[in-house]
């Protein structure tokens, strides 16, 4: 009989090392029997709890768009009401984003995004979220809010991007893209 528990753990370890060994190869060229080593399980155990290899990384990005959510949420909830995108700004280039087994994984995800439905739809979602709270956080500031959030949310998964593949880092990177906001808004700080 298994331990009550376990479950939640297991797969909270395969998930942890899918990340960390997508982070080490840089690619989805790994396998379930590698996941479940770094995991410290057998890969029978690994494809009991996710079924494959797309799965387990499916959810690993859900939990790395679950942490996302949580910084997001976490800049959002000590921000003044006139500062909310600048939180979301700063949220996006916040340093847990660029752990580089974090980056291999984002990378790899909208990579796979173009080939597997439930990865696309996991990235409409995280899309579709940046841009609410970036319309929200221009209420009031623009005259077309949902219009200057997809130039936004381009410019933040732009930057991102090119940080990522530079391996240089986002210093300054938020500070860029809000100057750009101000910018796009018509403000000046």
């Amino acid at each position: 009989m298994p331990k009550l528990g376990q479950e939640q753990l297991r797969r909270a370890a395969l998930v942890a090392a899918t990340v960390e060994e997508i982070g080490a190869r840089g690619s989805l060229d790994v396998t379930v029997g590698q996941i479940a080593r770094r995991a410290g399980m057998s890969t029978a155990l690994a494809h009991h709890y996710f079924g494959g290899k797309t799965q387990i990384f499916l959810a690993a990005m859900r939990q790395i768009l679950s942490d996302y959510g949580a910084e997001v949420r976490g800049a959002l909830a000590s921000a003044a009401p006139d500062r909310r995108l600048e939180a979301i700004i700063a949220a996006n280039f916040a340093g847990s984003c660029f752990a580089p087994a974090t980056v291999s994984a984002w990378l790899t995800f909208y990579g796979l995004a173009h080939s597997d439905p439930q990865a696309a739809r996991l990235l409409r979602v995280y899309q579709a979220r940046l841009r609410s709270n970036l319309i929200d956080a221009l209420r009031g500031r623009c005259a077309d809010p949902a219009a200057v959030a997809e130039t936004l949310s381009a410019l933040i998964d732009g930057v991102y991007l090119r940080a990522a593949l530079s391996g240089r880092g986002v210093d300054g990177a938020a500070a860029h893209v809000t100057q750009a906001a101000y910018a796009l808004i018509g403000e000046t700080r």
